[in-house]
């Protein structure tokens, strides 16, 4: 598999940091989760659980290996110290300035394994205003403005679906510490990498920004292409209470919808911009879905060439025949569900390993894999260092 010889050490916790590794332990790395002394990481009991196992851990931890070290001894320390030298990436999810507190932040690790890549993933980043800032996902989509146009029906914020911040600082770090392993090749040096959750999200936004940097005002929603302000873009209810997409605002789709429904005078109203003058298409469309069942719109669409889609909830999307067909969700041997690997190579395709870590269980094995002895191992455990 593409990552294999590589070695990890991930000190996150929650999402981005244990999402980014996993990807990487699909793919053939070796990940060493090092996990806090009392407890370990929150998503071995955040959510829903089968048999005593969330289902977030499922799906942030497979084919990982856990340590537990106490951060606040030297000796763990000291441990945590050499697991990183041994090691070819390091990640971590603190607030700014603890690790070095710590004594495990880059500049202690570097000075010894100058090949390390680094990274640092945080809300706001290493540096600024808002730097030392307590925070998780939705605090910096609301910082960022993202909240201000994510608005439900009644035009105020609601809370996303999904962890956009966690999700886009994770995929995007995965990216950064793949760029600085394929530049180590020649150079021999690792680097630091300063992840912001914050600079994440707004980065992911180029096609939103229009207003805002052409015309220095904060977007209307409802008058956005993206938003609601497209006819051909849009989400309607239909006769039973559910809900479709018109995904796709081409000219084209706009043709082969309102000819199929004898309105095809509408459709130089689904021109640009959006805004007021789609209303009357908008109008005629809303009042059009809400006239017959969402399975009648699935069976009336087929065939026709337009972008749209039911509105599934997420256990219909669970069992979409699509995604199961891609092996997004996959089951192990008990009947278990999983999320797949999204990323399909050809050649050297990788692998889900479902086995999970016990909290602590691969300590002993790795302290002895970096030189501590026997009696070493005993003294520390005496001294409630793991």
């Amino acid at each position: 598999m593409k990552l294999e010889g590589i070695r990890v050490l991930d000190l996150s916790l929650f999402l981005p940091g244990p999402l980014l590794t996993q990807m990487m332990a699909d793919h053939g790395a070796e990940v060493i989760k090092l996990e806090p002394i009392n407890g370990g990481e929150p998503n071995r009991v955040i959510g829903a659980e089968r048999d005593g196992t969330t289902v977030f851990f499922a799906n942030t931890h497979r084919n990982k290996q856990s340590v537990q070290l106490n951060l606040k001894k030297p000796e763990g320390v000291e441990a945590a110290l050499r697991l990183a030298v041994s090691c070819d990436v390091m990640i971590e999810a603190f607030r700014p300035g603890v690790v070095d507190r710590l004594g495990v932040g880059y500049d202690a690790v570097v000075e010894q394994h100058p090949g390390i890549v680094y990274a640092s993933i945080s809300a706001f980043g290493q540096d600024g205003p808002y730097a030392k800032k307590p925070a998780h996902d939705m605090a910096t989509e609301a910082y960022a403005g993202i909240l201000s146009v994510n608005v439900g029906p009644d035009g105020e914020p609601a809370i996303p679906g999904i962890a956009n911040a966690d999700m886009l600082s994770s995929m995007m770090g995965l990216s950064a510490v793949l760029m600085a392993l394929y530049r180590r090749r020649d150079t021999g040096r690792g680097d630091y990498i300063d992840l912001s959750m914050m600079d994440s999200i707004i980065a992911a936004m180029p096609n939103n920004v229009g207003p805002v940097f052409a015309e220095k005002r904060p977007p209307e929603p409802k008058q956005e292409r993206s938003w609601g302000g497209n006819a051909m873009y849009n989400i309607y209810k239909t006769k039973d209470g559910k809900h479709i997409v018109l995904g796709g605002a081409e000219m084209h789709f706009a043709k082969a919808v309102l000819d199929k429904m004898g309105r095809p005078d509408l459709i130089e109203a689904c021109e640009p911009p959006p805004g007021p003058t789609q209303l009357p298409a908008k109008k005629f469309l809303t009042e059009k879905f809400l006239s017959e069942t969402q399975a009648y719109w699935v069976d009336w669409f087929e065939g026709v060439d337009a972008a749209f889609a039911p509105v599934n909830n997420l256990r219909q999307g669970a069992d979409d025949p699509q995604l199961r067909h891609r092996e997004m969700i996959i089951e192990d041997d008990r009947g278990w569900e999983h999320i797949g690997i999204p990323m399909k190579f050809r050649d050297e395709p990788g692998k889900v390993v479902f086995d999970l870590p016990d909290l602590g269980q691969h300590t002993e094995a790795n302290l002895r894999n970096v030189g501590y002895s026997e009696a070493d191992v005993v003294a520390m455990k005496d001294k409630g260092v793991f």
